[in-house]
């Protein structure tokens, strides 16, 4: 009876073991069936971030604004003087100084755009040397085509007769009106205005508020000592690779700026100081800076010249001190604070700029230091920390 017992136990447990269904399968089936939620989810940040953008994109230049001066705003403070007033006076020194600067540069920056109207001139005479000299194959090509365009207008059918009566109606394209290029000008320069007074006036806020927001983040983050750890932890990572990418931003621009001025003098480009500043502030903007200031500076440099060879010289200076500076410089004073790998930066930053444009391109690498931050201290986000390191 015994053993007839044990059998029957056996064989239940066995029955038992083989309906549970597998531990790893379960968990399986629940993060699949999580999936849709977080897309969802992802979707719905995308669009709020989009939709809302003109709220967020100065919250988040207040917040780097912040970040950086922050430092120096403490260090005032250990010198007994007041977090409002050591943040106000930060702020009145950086835009006395931007205002000066674009002072003493008003007057080569008037010269240069009073130059426009003979360098599109230079630039019409030079076309038309271009096209005057010897046929080559593009011309040769071109012929071909009138010649076969006229040759099917003549096998055409031939538009019908208007009939008496009727007025034709030709449709012709407004002219060029500088006066709405203007105003158009002028309602983008206010708008610059405002949300420069919203970023500087939140990141007054924010320095003279001290590390109160912190404390409130550290006291919201729960109750238990492992919680507050890990939500420092993470708030010193961001503020620590925030501030050393802004730094290392600002040095590398100036650099970038003043080698451009010297070089340009160098090879007697015409207004060298203003695209020495043009360079170091286009510079801030990843990749496209770059590309934008090369080409420009090309352009130029055949309007001054009238020579494809100086042009070619001018925009390879310009590409190299930039290549310089984007592969060699910046990377070796880097470090690897960021520690995220290159097709996740050069992705994120083609999202951001996407979804806010420049600003997006400006405010794309800090924005994901700040979320590889996160994700390297949340358990549930470690995965995507991962997949962002290097």
């Amino acid at each position: 009876m015994e053993q007839s017992k044990d059998v029957h136990e056996g064989a239940a447990g066995h029955a038992a073991v083989t309906n549970d269904p597998d531990p790893s399968a379960s968990r399986i089936r629940t993060e699949a069936h999580s999936v849709p939620l977080i897309l969802l989810t992802v979707f719905a940040v995308i669009f709020i971030l989009d939709w809302a953008q003109t709220v967020f994109i100065p919250l988040v230049l207040g917040v780097v604004v912040s970040y950086a001066l922050s430092p120096l705003v403490t260090q005032l403070h250990k010198w007994h003087i007041p977090r409002t007033v050591g943040a106000a006076a930060l702020l009145l020194l950086i835009v006395g100084g931007v205002g000066s600067m674009a002072y003493s540069l008003h007057d080569e920056t008037v010269s240069m755009i009073e130059t426009l109207p003979d360098a599109a001139q230079k630039f019409r005479r030079t076309l038309s040397t271009q096209r005057s000299g010897p046929t080559g194959a593009i011309e040769n090509v071109q012929k071909a085509v009138d010649q076969i365009e006229h040759a099917a207008s003549e096998t055409a059918v031939k538009p019908a007769v208007v009939p008496r009566g009727v007025t034709r109606v030709q449709i012709e394209q407004p002219k060029f009106n500088l006066r709405n290029y203007l105003w158009s000008g002028t309602i983008g320069a206010l708008s610059f205005i405002s949300l420069a007074v919203m970023v500087l006036a939140l990141a007054f806020f924010l320095m003279a508020s001290g590390d109160a927001f912190r404390r409130k983040l550290v006291k919201l983050s729960g109750p238990t000592l492992s919680k507050k750890k890990i939500t420092v932890q993470m708030l010193n990572e961001i503020t620590s690779q925030i501030q050393r990418y802004l730094l290392v931003q600002v040095f590398t621009s100036a650099l970038v700026g003043i080698a451009t001025w010297l070089a340009f003098l160098w090879v007697g480009m015409e207004h060298a100081a203003v695209w020495g500043v043009a360079a170091g502030v286009l510079n801030i903007i990843p990749y496209l800076g770059a590309i934008i200031i090369t080409i420009g500076t090309a352009l130029v440099a055949f309007l001054q010249f009238g020579s494809v060879g100086m042009a070619l010289t001018v925009g390879t200076i310009s590409l190299v001190i930039n290549s310089i500076e984007g592969y060699l410089l910046t990377p070796w004073l880097s470090g690897r604070a960021s520690r995220m790998n290159a097709v996740v930066v050069f992705a994120g930053i083609l999202f951001w700029g996407w979804l806010w444009g420049a600003w997006g391109l400006l405010l794309g690498m800090p924005i994901m230091m700040a979320i590889k931050s996160v994700c390297d201290r949340v358990e549930a986000f470690k995965p995507v920390g991962e997949f962002m390191g290097d």
